[in-house]
């Protein structure tokens, strides 16, 4: 019989990694609720499609798609995370400690990722409610055709931000090398001061409300017009 004290210990070393995938998956019906993984060794797909209140833990770096279509978990990695971390995540949280590589939380419809390094380039490309927060600097085409959640980048940001955006919010505490079609910076409203301060607050991030700049869609590409025709 477990506990919720309980720590289920995997060693990728020893341990195939589609078993520990399906320990977790199956892991839903009963079982530990903790979870602590160690020896990665940049594998892909570690932890994907947990649909559970796990508390994981991952010891190391990992490879393409961790905790990815995440549903409830609080997934921590203790390490660097390669492209498309936490794609298509559902709910809970990931917490990256450091650097996430390409196309990180895409798609996601909801949950909070936090990325405490840098996070590469189309870092919440398509988001649909996902919010997520990069303590250091983003790459290019962030945001891309970005349709719900918030962005909020505490460094930097690159070329093409926010391009063919739709209703997302973000946020960007430096600079931003470029504007994506039909991106603007906009005005930061008292509903905006409030989700960005609940979010910094939720990441921890070491940043004021007042240091940042907001950015969403001008609403010029919702329906076609032939003067604006070179943005499509």
């Amino acid at each position: 019989m477990t506990t919720a004290t309980d720590v289920e210990v995997v060693d990728l070393a020893t341990t195939p990694l589609r078993e520990l995938n399906q320990r977790l998956h199956d892991g839903a019906a009963g079982g530990p609720l903790r979870w602590r993984i160690v020896n990665p060794n940049g594998a892909h797909a570690v932890a994907v499609g947990v649909d559970a209140p796990f508390e994981i833990e991952i010891e190391g770096h990992t490879g393409y798609y961790t905790a990815g279509m995440n549903k409830h978990a609080h997934v921590r990695v203790n390490g660097n995370v390669g492209v498309g971390c936490g794609e298509n995540i559902m709910s809970g949280t990931i917490h990256i400690t450091g650097n996430a590589s390409q196309a990180c939380a895409a798609t996601g419809r909801g949950g909070l990722v936090i990325v405490e390094g840098d996070a590469a380039a189309r870092c919440g490309i398509s988001m649909k409610g996902v919010e997520i927060v990069v303590k250091g600097s983003i790459g290019h085409m962030s945001a891309f055709m970005a349709q719900s959640g918030a962005l909020v980048v505490c460094g930097d940001a690159g070329d093409s931000l926010g391009d063919s955006i739709y209703e997302t919010h973000i946020y960007v505490r430096g600079s931003v090398e470029g504007l994506g079609a039909d991106c603007i910076e906009k005005e930061l409203k008292e509903f905006h001061r409030e989700e960005l301060g609940r979010l910094l607050t939720a990441a921890g991030a070491d940043a004021k409300v007042d240091e940042f700049k907001r950015y969403g869609s001008a609403r010029r590409l919702y329906n076609f017009n032939i003067d604006h025709a070179g943005e499509y």
